[in-house]
């Protein structure tokens, strides 16, 4: 897990945008946003936190009644960028696909 709390260099960053699509970076934290109503947010969100607690690695979420928003950045890293925020987005993607959630709202 060492590695994975290094943080990015800002080319390093821009590469792993570049797979994940929908992702935004904003400042030291990726974001992105799904479409989905309140209670399939909140079905999602436990789903999510399921994940975030067997990895070790949490989001900050945002739930709407239409919408979730996920921010990731590695707060042991000094709220830095890491491997294993991207891993999170990857797993955030995988989960709001499963959702119905409409990416990008």
């Amino acid at each position: 897990m060492a590695t994975e709390l290094a943080p990015l260099t800002d080319s390093a960053i821009e590469e792993r945008l570049a797979e994940l699509r929908g992702w935004s970076r904003v400042g030291d934290e990726i974001t992105r946003s799904f479409g989905i109503r309140y209670h399939g947010g909140v079905a999602m969100i436990v789903h999510v936190a399921d994940i975030e607690r067997l990895i070790g690695h949490h989001a900050d979420i945002d739930l709407r009644w239409d919408r979730v928003r996920f921010g990731i950045t590695t707060h042991d890293a000094g709220h830095k960028l890491t491997d294993a925020d991207f891993d999170l987005a990857a797993r955030i993607d995988r989960i709001a696909a499963a959702h119905g959630a409409e990416p990008n709202v």
